[in-house]
């Protein structure tokens, strides 16, 4: 885990951050905190969700998000006294196709009465393509907005420097991103096969970065390896690996290593506590040696898998398990870990 001091941001260029990472890994977080420390330099950022759990009105403590764009949080202003923005935004497939068949091919009214003859559920469930290019075509027009509007015309149309994509997990997420396969069966030509390919140039571009999220274990490590190696394969750039959930490390190396080793003596424990006047008897000791050396198993296994994770050759960023669990106080404590460790 490096510092960075001088506030160097290791993705300047970025304006799409996908986020992904095995179930369980915390994902969900990391995309908020990651909104949120992109928004603490002044910049406004859209967060946005596709797995339909409303995870981010959770986590932000705010009602339900319908499928419009809602201001959740505010950021601290930056050094030229300009604060950034949180927006949200819950896309779920139906409604973004009745948004894409107003736009691209003006039904209007026509497009929901399809939704009440089931039209849009078979689109959007027969055909899992469909899905995916509705899903990520919304985030791509939100990263494609002009950001300086004409001169003298205010639109009302919000405006971003930053789009956070809280994604599906690792193991579908290059399918997920893969829009121009996935349609390649379904339509040749026209408005959808249109959207797929803008959306792959954006996808594909050092704009866009995928981020991934794991813990110290083995399968969610040798899924983020699998995941990197996919996404390299398909030409979908690599962002960063986030470690989350890292236990404290309290123990020295040496430390560690005694207790590991059985090396650690409890009758010796007990004279040095007695010393200080603390009252312990050799059951409580022989309690917190034997607990102590699982820890130190457990942090030779995570030391591993740390390894595994930078033999990867990405930027790696770490994040620590939280014993108050996650609320919006966590998240900003989390967002200012990932600022000063480069990411945003």
């Amino acid at each position: 885990m490096t510092a960075h001091p001088d506030r160097t941001v290791d993705w300047p260029r970025v304006a799409l951050h996908v986020v992904t990472g095995k179930g369980g890994t915390g994902k969900s977080t990391v995309a908020a905190a990651l909104a949120l420390a992109l928004a603490s330099s002044g910049r406004n950022v859209l967060l946005c969700e596709v797995e339909g759990r409303q995870g981010i009105a959770r986590m932000f403590d705010v009602d339900p998000l319908p499928y419009e764009e809602r201001r959740i949080s505010k950021g601290a202003p930056d050094a030229t006294g300009r604060a950034g923005q949180v927006h949200a935004l819950h896309i779920d497939p139906e409604s973004a196709l009745l948004e894409y068949l107003a736009m691209y091919y003006r039904l209007g009214r026509a497009g929901k009465a399809l939704d009440r003859f089931g039209v849009i559920d078979f689109a959007t469930t027969v055909a899992p393509g469909v899905r995916d290019v509705l899903l990520t075509g919304k985030v791509y027009e939100a990263v494609q907005r002009p950001r300086r509007p004409e001169k003298g015309r205010n639109t009302g149309v919000l405006t971003y420097d930053a789009v956070v994509l809280d994604a599906p997990p690792t193991g579908r997420i290059s399918q997920f991103l893969g829009v121009n396969s996935e349609v390649a069966g379904l339509a040749k030509v026209g408005p959808v096969k249109t959207q797929a390919d803008k959306v792959m140039e954006l996808l594909r571009s050092p704009r866009t970065a995928v981020h991934l999220v794991t813990i110290l274990e083995e399968m969610p490590v040798q899924e983020t390896s699998d995941g990197i190696a996919e996404l390299r394969a398909a030409g979908l750039p690599v962002g960063g690996v986030v470690v989350n959930l890292v236990r404290p490390q309290a123990l020295s190396a040496g430390a560690l290593a005694q207790v590991r080793d059985d090396a650690v003596d409890p009758t010796a424990v007990i004279s040095d506590l007695k010393r200080a006047n603390v009252d312990v008897d050799a059951e409580l000791v022989r309690s917190l040696v034997e607990e102590a050396h699982d820890h130190a198993v457990r942090r030779r296994l995570e030391d591993g898998q740390r390894e595994l994770v930078l033999a990867e050759g990405v930027p790696t960023y770490e994040l620590p398990r939280l014993a108050s669990g996650i609320d919006r106080g966590a998240l900003v404590e989390l967002a200012q870990m990932l600022r000063n460790q480069g990411m945003a």
